[in-house]
């Protein structure tokens, strides 16, 4: 599948993958994504350090797992992820159903762009998030800079 990507400065890079299940559609669109459907999808983080730490580590995968798996299956998987506009917000919270709501429609790009911000938010030095919606699919987010 995919290939580390290396960060700019950073001379040490590791990749966590993080599978999880969600079901999304997209406002605005006229293509079958408009439709409530689910996927199995994969994470990837990578994270950048300048130096290894007193282990010869970047960040344990452990903690990696922890903080972002973690966050991951604590608000994303198996959730309907929508966008905060969409009427469907209130009809499935009406049914108990779990729902994420983003601000921006709930395209592969917005969420690893959404996961990317609070894996920085978790204080990890995050270089990009890449998130797999099919096995040939991915949408990546970075901040150069």
């Amino acid at each position: 599948m995919p290939v580390n990507r290396h960060a700019r400065g950073a001379r040490h890079l590791v990749t966590k993958q993080i599978d999880f299940a969600y079901g999304h559609r997209l406002v605005n669109y006229e293509g079958k994504c408009r439709y409530l459907h689910g996927h199995n999808g994969l994470l990837e983080v990578d994270i950048a350090a300048d130096e290894l730490d007193e282990r010869g580590m970047v960040v344990d995968f452990v903690d990696v797992k922890s903080l972002v798996k973690g966050w991951i299956d604590s608000n994303l998987d198996h959730r309907m992820i929508l966008y905060r506009g969409d009427p469907m917000v209130e009809v499935l919270r009406g049914m108990d159903e779990p729902v994420y709501v983003m601000d921006h429609n709930p395209t592969a790009e917005s969420m690893a762009r959404h996961i990317f911000a609070k894996v920085v938010e978790m204080g990890l030095r995050i270089v990009e998030a890449r998130l797999w919606e099919t096995p040939s699919s991915y949408a990546a987010y970075r901040e150069d800079g």
